[in-house]
Parts: structure tokens; C-alpha cells; sequence
């Protein structure tokens, strides 16, 4: 119902929505709708390859490095301080490559369509080959935990010197997480292990994405 003024009437504190829906107004009340569902989706696509539906673009490979690298980081710190495994200094340095991971995905993602694909086509290398270093990284420590090759000095092997000083002295100055000894294990795997594979997956979507961004 319209006013004698022509616009809408309202009973008491109710609206009338039909005016909204009316004949005379559904070609514009359309073209909005329509207008909103292209916005969300345009949003949506962007993550996706154009060329081949329902294959991550560039930008949703971005995304899914970031999140994988994230909630690996997360779950490293959680087993630190809610479970109270105390990191040893191979497992502090099998974390430098997330800390770069992370920031370099979510660069990547947001440049996407807006910086060349050579820039992010380098951006995804330089994650792959971070993440290839940190499995090897990883495997490396887990080799020292199986006892096929000898681990870092300061952190496996003997690290007491028992003819010097008073030996309750020198183990109650030593706090060194060791390297060589497991302290969680699932399906035969120690965290070391589960971060090669986790490594080498993010390495591989990251390659991938050099491909998407060419």
C-alpha cells in the first residue's frame, strides 16, 4: 500500500514487504538478487582454475598450503604445551620452514590475479623448496631415532663427561632435550616421521601451484 505521498506503508511497527515483491518490482528486486549471488561467486571462483571446474586454482592451492602448514605449527605446539613434550633442538629447527611457509602462502593467495604469474609462480618454489629441505630435515632426525646414523652432538649420543667433576653435578646441569629418543609414537611413526610425509605433501601442493600460476 502506498502513501498518498507514494511511498510505503507500514502498520504499526510491521512493514509491508509485499510492496518489496510486487509485480511492478521484481525485474529490479532480480537484478539485485542476481548481482549478489555473481559477487559471492566471483569470490568463489577465483580459488578454482577457470579452464578445468572444480580443479584449485592458484590461489585455492595458496590457501590449502597455508592451512596445512598452520595447523601442522599448531599441533607441534600443542603437543609442547598441552601434552608437555618438550621439544628437542632437531624438532625446534624442523619448524623454521612453517614459519616461513605460512606468511609466503598467505602472500601468494592475496597477490594472486593481482601480481604477475612469474611472481607467483616463485612464491610457490620458494615454498616447495622449503618444505623439501624440511623433509629432509625431518628424515634426517628420524634416522637418528631409529639409530641408523649418528645425531647432533650437543643433542644425542654421550653428552656427559664422566671423568670430570662430580657426576650428580654435571647430569644436574644438563636440561638438553636429546635428540635420539622418542617421545610419542602412532602406527610406528614419532612426530619426525609424520613430518616428512606432512613435508612432502605441502611441497607437492606447492608444486602444483607453480604449474597453476603459469
Amino acid at each position: 500500500m502506498l502513501d498518498s505521498g507514494g511511498g510505503p506503508v507500514y502498520h504499526g511497527s510491521c512493514f509491508d514487504w509485499s510492496m518489496i515483491f510486487s509485480e511492478s518490482r521484481r525485474p529490479l528486486f532480480r537484478i539485485m538478487l542476481g548481482n549478489g549471488i555473481a559477487a559471492v561467486t566471483t569470490g568463489i571462483d577465483s580459488s578454482f582454475n577457470t579452464e578445468r571446474p572444480g580443479v584449485l586454482g592458484a590461489t585455492g592451492l595458496a590457501w590449502t598450503v597455508f592451512a596445512l602448514a598452520l595447523a601442522t605449527l599448531a599441533g607441534a605446539w600443542f603437543f609442547q604445551l598441552v601434552l608437555g613434550l618438550k621439544p628437542c633442538p632437531l624438532c625446534l629447527e624442523q619448524r623454521y620452514a612453517y614459519y616461513v611457509a605460512i606468511p609466503l602462502a598467505a602472500a601468494v593467495a592475496i597477490a594472486s590475479g593481482r601480481v604477475s604469474r612469474r611472481t607467483v609462480a616463485i612464491g610457490f618454489a620458494m615454498i616447495a623448496l622449503a618444505m623439501l629441505a624440511n623433509a629432509g630435515l625431518a628424515l634426517y632426525h628420524a634416522g637418528v631415532e631409529w639409530g641408523f646414523w649418528p645425531g647432533p652432538s650437543d643433542c644425542s649420543g654421550p653428552m656427559i663427561d664422566l671423568n670430570s667433576g662430580s657426576l650428580l653435578d654435571r647430569i644436574g646441569k644438563v636440561k638438553v632435550v636429546r635428540c635420539d629418543e622418542v617421545q610419542w609414537r602412532f602406527l610406528g611413526l614419532s612426530l619426525a616421521g609424520y613430518n616428512v610425509l606432512i613435508s612432502l605433501m605441502i611441497a607437492a601442493i606447492a608444486a602444483r601451484g607453480v604449474r597453476a600460476a603459469r
